[in-house]
């Protein structure tokens, strides 16, 4: 049984930095690619950014490109988000995702697997 934890989150001011982390148990990690979406009030969740089963391969959404920074450890079956200069507009709920195969999960239906969420709120 597929298993994500998130963690992380909270309040930051514009400008500032948050990093997020997800644990992964319950499959093979190293054997799936992995992602992280988002989803406001209102809308619909997105993928923010996703990398593939080696590390080797990431994607990212156009507008969180040269600002946030998706990584997996495959020896400790964790996947992290590093948000940097973030922006009121990055406020959402920040899901972990699990790939139904090595490949990225680059929409919600290439996800197999979803965490229970974590907010993110940028606000001064």
């Amino acid at each position: 049984q597929v298993q994500l934890v998130e963690s992380g989150g909270g309040l930051v001011q514009p400008g500032g930095s948050l990093r997020l982390s997800c644990a992964a148990s319950g499959f093979t990690f190293s054997s799936y690619g992995m992602g992280w979406f988002r989803q406001a009030p209102g809308k619909e969740r997105d993928v923010v950014a996703a990398i593939s089963w080696s590390g080797i391969s990431t994607y990212y959404a156009d507008s969180v490109k040269g600002r946030f920074t998706i990584s997996r450890d495959n020896a400790k079956n964790t996947v992290t988000l590093q948000m940097n200069s973030l922006k009121p507009e990055d406020t959402a709920v920040y899901y972990c995702a699990a790939a139904k195969s090595a490949l990225m999960p680059t929409t919600v239906n290439l996800s197999g697997g979803w965490g229970q969420g974590t907010q993110v709120t940028v606000s001064s």
